[in-house]
């Protein structure tokens, strides 16, 4: 029984949006537990990049962004999937987008202490700063799509954005054939596993690093394979945050949310992140220490909000999903998430002691 067949079984008794839902529990489920696991996070690889001690927290996010790419690529080639109808890939890129917003993204993240990925994945787990954190990221993703900051967004966005109403494919910008997509994925899977094993990372680790990067590409092949079979329009895409809180924030609010990829993708994730915390004996509560810590917190959590949506995409919606088609806007904005995290580090952290102190992965 093949993919389409099982998949069209499902959307007869439930219904199509129905099933793009389950399909987004279950790409959640199995990243929140990979990334619970791995303890992935780009705020932390960020900063052991910034203070040039790439490390541990660099080799698992690496080795998770060169996974998602390769099965990704492979998917392609395999014909599983066509980057060409992501919705990502059919709307109108911004360049100004990526560049202010990645920046704000980025010294977000270290306000926070944590990626938006990371903050949801840690509330799964009894962090109540994520919560809180990740609550105002949430509602201030919304307001900044259709809400008191979605003009600023427009504008801001508008100053410089691509041609022709599409999204720029990198490889065909380039004029690189498909394959090459592959090969740069190999690359940097080496340079990852180069770097897990100067910091002596454990290959369970690393297992569920890769697992986190393959539930991306899971994510890119169901829905297009489901929107193949669907009589209800299904929009083809894969694990992304800030789009997704703001429309589980609205869910929650009103009763006028419909089912989608999206509305199950947060809830997943959560559940993941819970599962995989039981199995590590991980689960504890932890809160603020003081107002002042609760207040970078939960800055950071706003400017990640309007960072991620001006730039298109959030730590992972743009530095997993969107790289691993080869967005060019939103390779921009992850390049610009290290940049902004760079510019973080030295304003908020930078301390001579911590400048000493190895960077440490959020628990």
């Amino acid at each position: 029984m093949d993919l389409l067949t099982v998949l069209t079984g499902i959307s007869e008794r439930v219904g199509d949006l129905a099933t793009a839902l389950l399909v987004g529990l279950l790409i959640g489920v199995i990243f929140g537990f990979a990334a619970q696991r791995s303890a992935f996070c780009l705020r932390s690889a960020a900063v052991e990049f910034a203070r040039r001690r790439a490390g541990r927290a660099m080799a698992i996010w690496l080795l998770t962004f060169s996974t998602a790419m390769v099965w990704v690529q492979g998917a392609q080639m395999a014909g599983l999937f066509r980057p060409d109808t992501a919705r990502i890939m059919s709307v109108t890129g911004s360049w100004s987008g990526a560049i202010i917003g990645g920046l704000v993204f980025g010294i977000g993240m270290v306000m926070a202490r944590g990626c938006s990925g990371r903050l949801l994945v840690l509330a799964g787990t009894g962090n109540l700063r994520t919560v809180t954190a990740g609550m105002v990221f949430a509602l201030t993703a919304q307001m900044t799509l259709s809400g008191a900051l979605s003009p600023l967004r427009q504008s801001l966005a508008g100053i410089w954005v691509t041609p022709g109403g599409r999204n720029v494919n990198l490889l065909d910008a380039a004029g690189l054939p498909q394959r090459a997509g592959l090969v740069i994925g190999l690359i940097f899977a080496v340079v990852a596993i180069w770097l897990a094993v100067r910091a002596r990372t454990g290959a369970r680790v690393l297992i569920w690093a890769c697992g986190a990067g393959f539930a991306v590409a899971l994510g890119w092949v169901l829905t297009y394979a489901l929107s193949q079979v669907a009589f209800d329009p299904v929009t083809v895409t894969s694990a992304t945050f800030a789009g997704p809180s703001a429309q589980v924030a609205m869910a929650v609010l009103t009763t006028d949310a419909g089912l989608s990829f999206d509305i199950g993708l947060i809830p997943g994730v959560f559940i993941g992140a819970f599962l995989g915390a039981l199995a590590g004996r991980e689960l504890r509560f932890e809160g603020y220490r003081d107002a002042p810590q609760m207040l970078r917190s939960m800055g950071g959590g706003a400017l990640m909000g309007f960072g991620g949506m001006l730039a298109g995409g959030c730590a992972i919606g743009a530095g997993l999903t969107g790289t691993s088609v080869f967005n060019a806007t939103l390779w921009l904005a992850a390049v610009m998430f290290f940049v902004g995290a760079w510019i973080g580090d030295r304003i908020f952290d930078r301390s001579a002691a911590e400048a000493e102190a190895p960077v440490q992965v959020q628990h």
